[in-house]
């Protein structure tokens, strides 16, 4: 049985491809840059692009049973490619937004994104599952420069408190939907184990490098003004209507453990995973 990983090179993708090896499957990475993958030497890594048909032949679905669908832009050409070359079974990254759990979801960037990635596969077999993980606590990379250059952190909302998540976390609960049968049909929200306000957030990535983090509460709209040249406005939207719910509303956590058998990973771990992200160079 060989699993075919998309978005191998991403910070899910590569957790996935080394816990599916060291739990003995055999591993097809697809890739639109093959020379760049830097995976394990046991990895067969292919060529191909999920939204380009042409790209996606008999080489990098022979001999495939079941896939990790990456929720790329055009990922429809893969589903489709995947499907007419016997593959059966889908594991699907997806988001807790499209749920539509709260009325800030409707509509929002992340919940348009992934509830037409899930309708792709779901539209076109039964066997598969679902994996709708709530904020990754590598969204927290955005302050690596400030923290690295040891300016202050200005950010909305830090009394709103979320659970983010580890991507290894996330991708163990992967492999584990991946190796069995005991999750076909089940759409599985997760989120990291605890519930940390926004400063809590910045003091625990302080622990870890072992110095305070300056810290500044600014406005929305401050932090609009200042951001928004690098942040397109449905995701500054989703952002803001995030933070804004969760200052009364804190996130609840859905630990990994209905999935994988163990407590998710904190923060803390995550922040000492990451520490070289914030030290500067």
């Amino acid at each position: 049985m060989t699993i075919l990983v998309t978005g191998a090179t991403g910070a899910v993708g590569r957790h996935l491809v080394t816990t599916l090896l060291s739990r003995g499957a055999a591993v097809r990475a697809l890739t639109r840059k093959p020379d760049d993958a830097d995976l394990p030497a046991a990895v067969e890594v292919v060529a191909g692009d999920l939204a380009d048909a042409t790209t996606l032949g008999s080489q990098v679905f022979d001999g495939v049973d079941r896939a990790f669908v990456f929720p790329a832009q055009g990922v429809e050409a893969f589903v489709t490619a995947a499907i007419a070359h016997g593959v059966h079974r889908f594991t699907v990254l997806s988001s807790l937004a499209a749920a539509k759990e709260f009325p800030r979801d409707h509509g929002s960037a992340s919940q348009l994104h992934h509830s037409a990635v899930e309708a792709v596969v779901t539209g076109r077999t039964d066997a598969w599952t679902i994996l709708r993980p709530g904020t990754f606590a590598n969204n927290l990379l955005s302050w690596a420069w400030q923290i690295r250059s040891g300016a202050p952190i200005r950010a909305p909302y830090l009394a709103s408190a979320q659970a983010p998540i580890h991507e290894y976390d996330v991708a163990e609960a992967a492999a584990e939907t991946l190796l069995s049968d005991e999750h076909l049909g089940e759409v599985i929200p997760l989120t990291g184990p605890q519930a940390l306000t926004r400063s809590e957030q910045v003091a625990i990535i302080g622990e870890a490098l072992g110095r305070e983090i300056p810290l500044v509460e600014i406005t929305p709209e401050e932090f609009r003004a200042e951001t928004a040249q690098f942040i397109p406005e449905p995701v500054m939207k989703m952002l803001l209507d995030y933070w804004h719910d969760t200052l009364t509303v804190p996130d609840v956590p859905r630990p990994v453990t209905v999935v994988t058998g163990r407590p998710g990973r904190a923060l803390a771990e995550w922040a000492a995973d990451h520490r070289a992200d914030f030290e500067a160079a």
